[in-house]
């Protein structure tokens, strides 16, 4: 080892600490836009439907029914696992719905991680 070799890497904390800032400030911004989008997404309604529009459901952005109309010609006592099938299959769109629309919103604040 030559003498009066320290080794190690030179510091430039000065230019460094006021980037690394900058980067925090900037992950906090995207941060706080996040979550203004999710809020808004949460208070969205999304609808749909199944058998041609015999049963409807409505939910908001975090998935919460709100709605579920039904009708009466549907409603078949001697064929209640066809309701059944109505119902799951409008509660999965809107459910699809609002996960393709959370996805489009979400992605630009993914994109390239």
């Amino acid at each position: 080892m030559a003498k009066g070799f320290r080794g190690g890497f030179s510091s430039s904390r000065s230019s460094a600490a006021p980037n690394m800032q900058k980067m925090m400030q900037q992950a906090q911004a995207m941060q706080r836009e996040m979550e203004k989008e999710q809020a808004a997404l949460s208070e969205e309604v999304f609808e749909g439907t199944s058998g041609g529009g015999a049963v409807k459901v409505t939910m908001t952005g975090d998935k919460k029914i709100t709605a579920l109309e039904i009708k009466p010609e549907v409603v078949d006592p001697e064929d209640i696992e066809m309701l059944q099938d109505l119902i799951i299959g409008a509660v999965n769109e809107t459910s699809d719905a609002i996960d393709a629309k959370t996805e489009a919103v979400m992605s630009k604040y993914t994109v390239g991680l």
